[in-house]
């Protein structure tokens, strides 16, 4: 008897959740949100490919796979904790007339990282012999690596909650959007840290995204909204550009080798 009751008041629950997941509202939720994830991802995706890139070629996977795992774990932990979240918000003090939160902080800290960082990495790439570019490369240690890594996780992580919270109030769903976009964070990141390694303009190009990232971080810290359409509109710009000069020097190529 006492099974039966427990069957009989769960059944409900289960058509209920049963109807949930069937509805279009939740799937298309579900894919509008890991789509936006994806590309919310990118920065961070170009970033660990460059932070990667020091440590020796044996290494590098593994360091992807750990600093992707800390990035879903950093955002389902934000996700399951949204009144801290919220609080986050909340003016911790004032400065010539300008509130500022531990959101702010945050974010103008993580600003900052990426500005030193990117500018130390694009010193690094144009001011060198090519006779100590093999000694130069392996730079930074394992653990080094994905302290940085866990540090811009972070960062990029309280941009993607925000976002996902803005858009869905059913946490299981946002957790599935994040799932799926680690998801092809895990398949893409060898493929995109690869063509980034074998092409030094590419890699110049993301480490200018990345200060482009990290003063629009600042300024947002600064309560300056920079609308995200225009850097993504910039960077997918500076992309088809570098394409297009990679076609020619292909072409190029081909034109001496045929001679």
């Amino acid at each position: 008897m006492h099974v039966e009751r427990r069957v009989h008041l769960d059944l409900p629950a289960l058509e209920l959740n049963l109807e949930v997941l069937l509805s279009s509202e939740i799937w298309l939720a579900l894919l509008s949100l890991a789509a936006l994830e994806i590309v919310l991802g990118i920065d961070n995706l170009v970033f660990l490919s460059i932070v990667t890139a020091r440590l020796p070629e044996h290494e590098r996977p593994r360091a992807r796979k750990l600093g992707i795992a800390f990035a879903c774990i950093t955002r389902i932990m934000l996700l399951t904790s949204l009144a801290y979240l919220a609080r986050m918000k909340e003016p911790l003090f004032a400065l010539a007339g300008q509130e500022f939160s531990l959101r702010d902080l945050v974010l103008i800290t993580g600003g900052l990282f990426l500005l030193v960082k990117a500018t130390l990495e694009i010193h690094s790439a144009v001011e060198f012999d090519a006779n100590e570019q093999t000694s130069l490369r392996p730079a930074t240690s394992f653990w080094a690596a994905i302290a940085q890594i866990a540090v811009i996780d972070i960062i990029f992580s309280l941009d993607s909650v925000i976002t996902a919270v803005g858009m869905v109030d059913v946490i299981p769903v946002m957790i599935a959007a994040i799932l799926l976009a680690v998801g092809v964070m895990l398949w893409a990141s060898t493929p995109v840290a690869n063509f980034i390694d074998r092409h030094p303009t590419v890699k110049l190009l993301a480490l200018s995204f990345l200060i482009l990232v990290g003063a629009a971080l600042i300024a947002e810290g600064f309560g300056q909204q920079v609308p995200k359409g225009y850097l993504y509109f910039a960077m997918a710009f500076s992309v088809g550009v570098e394409a297009l000069n990679m076609l020619a020097r292909r072409s190029a190529r081909r034109s001496s080798d045929g001679e």
